[in-house]
């Protein structure tokens, strides 16, 4: 019996992993949409994020029914509570990546993103899909120092979010009003994003320390009875 139930618990973190590959690959896949004006790449990230949501769904039933047979306590408490709200903050990622092939499918045929800015929303689109690569490999290795290096990866994605700012700020803004509202939804989407992949890093941190991260340090916090 308690190895069935740990056999679950490895089971959830699997999930876990398979989701934060999924909407990994989604950001991708929405960043190329939106640059290259991809209809049909953008249809199949918004479709594919249903399957996201059935996994976190899933997740989310295994998880409150072992809460409810076993009661777990201490660690294995924190696992299955922490787990749900990593779920959550996948979930929201894969959401986040949608909301950026929609609005490729809102513009096409035209491109929502201007030449000028073509480069900066590629690189914000990787590096979303670089964080949540490395949110799954925190989640497969519980490595606490990894974790607490995407605080500091998070800073490039601030940075590059507040470029686009710079430009929709110039005088020499161009592209009109529609153009500037849809980048400022973009530049909100990858902020978001990379905060998601962040939070999963450091929902692991609790998990194997018992302690919260902030800002890339720990708070030790009380054990669980």
């Amino acid at each position: 019996m308690r190895d069935a139930y740990h056999e679950e618990l490895d089971s959830i973190g699997e999930g876990l992993v398979e989701m934060a590959r999924l909407v990994g690959s989604a950001i991708g896949r929405a960043t190329t949409a939106i640059l290259d004006s991809d209809l049909k790449l953008a249809e199949s990230v918004i479709a594919g994020d249903q399957k996201v949501d059935d996994l976190q769904h899933d997740l989310e039933a295994r998880a409150i029914a072992l809460l409810a047979r076993q009661q777990p306590v201490a660690t294995d408490l924190r696992i299955v509570v922490t787990s749900l709200r990593m779920s959550a903050d996948l979930e929201r990622s894969g959401d986040l990546a949608q909301h950026v092939a929609k609005l490729a499918r809102l513009r096409f045929p035209e491109r929502a993103v201007p030449h000028d800015l073509h480069a900066t929303i590629l690189e914000m689109g990787q590096l979303a899909q670089r964080l949540m690569a490395k949110a799954a490999e925190v989640i497969i290795t519980k490595d606490v120092d990894l974790a607490l290096q995407l605080e500091q990866d998070d800073d490039a994605m601030d940075l590059l979010h507040r470029t686009l700012f710079q430009h929709l700020m110039d005088d020499r803004w161009k592209h009109g009003i529609e153009t500037a509202v849809d980048v400022t939804l973009l530049g909100r989407y990858y902020e978001r994003y990379a905060d998601h992949a962040v939070s999963v890093a450091n929902r692991v941190v609790y998990l194997v320390t018992g302690e919260h991260a902030d800002g890339g340090q720990t708070t030790p916090v009380a054990e669980e009875a």
